[in-house]
């Protein structure tokens, strides 16, 4: 008999009851949508475990587009594993495929080192549809 890894330790399941809390309480939420039948889902599922283990500060969550199949259509997602990052409330990255794990990290690092108030600042420019000063 195969053995099963159980990843849930260092991650959240979010549904669509669960998602708004999970990233209004959260400053940072990297979201994993993926389904039991993926591969590459299963392949990259222990590296997205890994890396929530590394790094407490940032929300690790994860949506099972079959069960979840809403909230899977409420952000387009047509290709899985798809990660998708989230800061202060703003999809900052959202990108199909399974990354090994030295890009996941490298995505780490760039969403911590992104400056919020500029990326706030360019949202509150392209909803004026004024050029910034």
């Amino acid at each position: 008999m195969q053995q099963v890894e159980d990843y849930s330790v260092s991650t959240v399941d979010v549904t669509k009851e669960t998602f708004n809390e999970t990233i209004v309480e959260n400053d940072t939420v990297l979201i994993d949508f993926w389904a039991d039948w993926c591969p590459p889902c299963k392949q990259f599922a222990p590296t997205f475990a890994a890396a929530s283990e590394e790094h407490p500060d940032i929300t690790f969550a994860k949506v099972d587009t079959e069960d979840q199949m809403e909230l899977a259509q409420a952000f387009d997602i047509r290709s899985i594993p798809t990660l998708m990052a989230v800061r202060d409330n703003v999809v900052v990255y959202s990108q199909p495929g399974a990354i090994p794990k030295d890009a996941l990290d490298d995505l780490i690092s760039q969403l911590k080192a992104l400056d919020m108030d500029e990326v706030h600042a360019q949202i509150a420019t392209e909803q004026d549809g004024a050029p910034e000063e």
